[in-house]
């Protein structure tokens, strides 16, 4: 039960840092929504057992972003919230490409470090732009939907449409994903989108319900 302990871990640690960035201000959260995209995409590679299942690491960031992004709209408005999505986008583009770049250079003989970066920098074309257009796509539904639920419940009921929004958009983010990125390079495609959504939903299920203290981290707004 190594991995599981450590996942919930990891899981509230994220929801501590997004707290934390909600009460230095508006920057901060931005800053910290960038800064997961980037790291969702940069550990996608990385594959670990949880409750018998294959799974990537990268999962617990890819709602984080999400999460953060409905924190964002809630206290500053769709407009701020799309902003955000495109400095996200601009930061994954510019990480994608300066990565490749990084790559280019030819190492010293002496050099120990070439062959691990080629190995987690070097995904395939195809995965890094199903991973870029799947994050594009989602977040800007997000963006609307997490708009769409405010209106609808008046306001109210912050935690129940956080994890309304979070449920739909990490269904539509593992089923594009799944099917853009990985068709045809695993045995099966669905047991991965099943597997890959039972974990979004277990860390959905420990983030949502915590967005009800949210406001107490904040200053002003």
């Amino acid at each position: 039960m190594g991995n599981e302990f450590l996942f919930l871990g990891h899981t509230l640690l994220v929801i501590g840092f997004l707290m934390g960035a909600l009460r230095l201000g508006k920057g901060a959260l931005q800053a910290l929504i960038a800064g997961q995209v980037v790291l969702a995409n940069l550990f996608v590679s990385k594959q670990m057992s949880l409750f018998g299942f294959s799974v990537t690491c990268s999962d617990v960031y890819a709602i984080g972003a999400i999460l953060g992004l409905n924190l964002l709209q809630e206290y500053w408005g769709r407009e701020e919230a799309n902003k955000t999505v495109g400095i996200s986008f601009l930061c994954l583009i510019f990480f994608t490409a300066m990565s490749q770049i990084h790559l280019l250079y030819a190492p010293i003989p002496e050099d120990g470090t070439h062959q691990a970066f080629s190995a987690i920098l070097s995904s395939t074309p195809r995965i890094a732009i199903a991973s870029i257009a799947v994050y594009y796509i989602v977040q800007k539904l997000d963006v609307s939907f997490f708009g769409w639920l405010k209106n609808a419940f008046r306001g109210g009921y912050f935690p129940l449409r956080v994890g309304i929004s979070l449920v739909l958009t990490q269904l539509l983010d593992t089923v594009l994903f799944s099917f853009l990125g990985l068709y045809g390079l695993v045995a099966s495609i669905f047991d991965i989108i099943a597997v890959s959504f039972f974990v979004k939903c277990l860390i959905i299920g420990c983030s949502s319900p915590i967005t009800i203290f949210s406001r107490r981290f904040l200053k002003h707004v």
